[in-house]
């Protein structure tokens, strides 16, 4: 039996070929499409979720059923002694808490560790990838919780939104907001922290919101990020809802405009996606943990 594994749920991006390369484990989440249940990756698709989605459909996120996590936490302790479970931030969704609740009761107490690391999407990739080295240094599955939660907050993302269609029908602007919008081409800027999903700015179009983008992460990098930055502990971190050559375009700008650093990019979730909707590029950074 190994010692230490890692199961997250879909929110993080990670499909199932992903998760096999990484050896963690993915929850599937669920999704209410027309009061009908379909979960990410499994039943429901990405190319679905958005034909669906674009129809017109009515799309919701739900919270894992227990039973559900309990299974993949059986079959996590089949073959790992303990795990650190990694769901969805807790200030975007209740599913973490309702996890550390589970955890607490037998057979879990002691051996499911859940993470409170206030992350989604690319972001809780990097940190997944973060948790997987610290594992690979040998220490201990308490200690790494810890040290993930104590730099839950070393991290942001922006995601730039090409229609206001989406921020409307999850009732975050306005009818008459999105309609002159529309009309006037504002593409909004949204930030992704630990805790919550907000508007920052809006932009006449959509290359001067990646204009915006890739500014704002360069000035981070310079105050916010500047000492973890300058000790190349700093990830770059690229999202996207876009078509392939659309991603591919926009890593392509973020390698240009930070040459020399590699960018980890990956599919903005399916629960972030029901606000922003299909063509939305994120941008962002993710800092490694300092030990000692």
């Amino acid at each position: 039996m190994y010692s230490i594994g890692i199961v997250t749920d879909s929110h993080s991006g990670i499909d199932q070929s992903l998760a096999a390369k990484l050896g963690v484990m993915v929850l599937p989440m669920p999704f209410y499409v027309n009061e009908e249940c379909y979960y990410e990756e499994s039943t429901l698709t990405r190319a679905e979720f958005f034909r669906l989605q674009e129809s017109g459909a009515s799309v919701t996120t739900s919270q894992p059923s227990p039973a559900s996590v309990m299974e993949i936490w059986d079959k996590a302790l089949q073959k790992y002694e303990k795990i650190l479970y990694m769901p969805i931030s807790s200030g975007l969704s209740g599913s973490c808490a309702a996890a550390q609740a589970l955890a607490s009761d037998e057979p879990y107490e002691g051996r499911v560790l859940v993470v409170d690391h206030g992350r989604v999407s690319t972001p809780l990739v990097r940190m997944i990838m973060d948790a997987l080295e610290l594992i690979h240094k040998g220490l201990a599955a308490e200690e790494i919780r810890d040290i993930l939660e104590k730099h839950r907050a070393d991290m942001v993302i922006y995601l730039g939104v090409q229609t206001l269609e989406y921020l409307k029908r999850g009732g975050r602007i306005t009818p008459a907001t999105a309609a002159l919008g529309t009309l006037l081409n504002i593409k909004p800027v949204l930030q992704l922290d630990t805790e919550k999903l907000d508007a920052i700015r809006k932009c006449h179009g959509f290359i001067k919101a990646k204009h915006f983008m890739i500014e704002t992460l360069k000035h981070d990098l310079e105050t916010r990020f500047k000492e973890a930055y300058e000790a190349g502990r700093v990830h770059l971190l690229a999202a996207s809802s876009a078509t392939q050559e659309e991603t591919a375009e926009w890593v392509e700008e973020i390698r240009a405009a930070f040459p020399g650093h590699d960018v980890l990019c990956g599919n903005l979730s399916l629960g972030i996606c029901c606000h922003t909707g299909p063509g939305a590029l994120g941008i962002g950074c993710s800092c490694s943990p300092k030990l000692g």
